[in-house]
């Protein structure tokens, strides 16, 4: 197949890009950068533009271009939504539309999560917009025959992020050197609630089967892993995989969100709530697909890059001075 990722290079899109290489379509990568901490895979092609600044350009690029499935993984609004549907309304046979699991109704009315589960998060807005998102695409399915599909990723990692509940994303080694420093590390809640942490690999293998699979047009999917873990067990992990001795403080969310607005979204409206996944969908469309990195392994997998690539072991200072401070506030409460 002929496929177009817009974005193509990030912690999801590079594995499912690698895959599709490995595969053997021709792969065009629309990214504004030709280098950075994901590379594009050797076979693949580069048109290097902005596509949230670029429309002359960018139709310049595409002009005589058409594919067989166009992949946005960096459309967060309904005016990316708009941008792409003018730009390719006639040259795709199949639009696939990178969603959120988040946009899955908070507060959770049942941990089992479907693709029928209402979309629905007054917490956070990054949810709303891939919801507002979907609920274009899917107009313009219905009334003019677009063809999307949607899919929505959950907590996905690969060998360059180890996610937590409450850690920095963009400075995941951040809490790495704080359990080696044998400090105390906050985890909201108690930490029972149940979460599922998918290798990005692994997703990238029910990815690619919805691409150019017609029955999967006017639908919507979640890839996860089966995998199901509380939080304190996955954090257990890391300590285990460390050979530290686990140093956790259960805090509520809501006493974090209290003293840490910015963590509302990923908390109250993601993290803290218990949701499986069923994944019994994607299972009918994609009958290969199945999650083979356990997060014991993942997690290793991970740490052993970052221990070879010390240059990305960078450490967020910020985000220390918040945990440090919540933790005195918290600790004071039991003065």
């Amino acid at each position: 197949m002929k496929l177009l990722f817009i974005g193509g290079t990030g912690l999801i899109s590079s594995a499912c890009s690698d895959l599709a290489v490995k595969r053997g379509h021709e792969l065009f990568l629309l990214n504004r950068s030709a280098s950075g901490k994901y590379p594009a895979p050797k076979g693949s092609t580069t048109l290097q533009a902005d596509v949230h600044a670029d429309s002359a350009h960018l139709s310049a690029l595409l002009a005589g271009q058409r594919f067989d499935a166009v992949v946005d993984f960096i459309a967060f609004t309904p005016e990316d939504i708009k941008r792409d549907l003018a730009l390719f309304r006639d040259r795709t046979g199949q639009f696939v539309f990178i969603s959120s699991a988040s946009a899955y109704q908070k507060p959770v009315q049942n941990y089992l999560i479907t693709e029928e589960t209402p979309l629905e998060n007054p917490f956070w807005e990054y949810s709303r917009n891939k919801i507002d998102c979907e609920t274009l695409l899917m107009d313009e399915y219905r009334n003019n025959g677009f063809p999307i599909t949607i899919v929505r990723p959950s907590h996905t990692y690969g060998r360059t992020q180890i996610p937590f509940i409450y850690g920095s994303w963009a400075h995941p080694w951040t809490l790495i050197s704080r359990i080696k420093e044998g400090k105390p590390v906050i985890v909201p809640g108690d930490g029972t609630s149940l979460w599922v942490l998918t290798w990005s690999e692994d997703f990238a293998k029910g990815f690619l089967g919805l691409l150019g699979n017609g029955n999967a047009i006017g639908e919507a999917f979640q890839i996860t892993s089966d995998e199901v873990l509380s939080w304190n067990q996955i954090y257990l992990e890391a300590y285990q995989a460390l050979g530290a001795e686990p140093r956790l403080v259960h805090i509520p969310s809501d006493f974090i969100v209290h003293h840490d607005e910015s963590s509302l979204g990923t908390l109250i409206g993601d993290k803290s709530n218990s949701v499986v996944f069923d994944n019994s969908k994607i299972k009918r469309f994609v009958p290969d697909y199945n999650c083979e990195v356990k997060w014991s392994e993942g997690l290793r997998r991970a740490l052993a890059w970052f221990e070879t690539h010390p240059e990305f072991q960078t450490i967020d200072r910020e985000a220390i001075d918040k945990w440090d401070m919540i933790l005195a506030r918290y600790g004071r409460a039991f003065a």
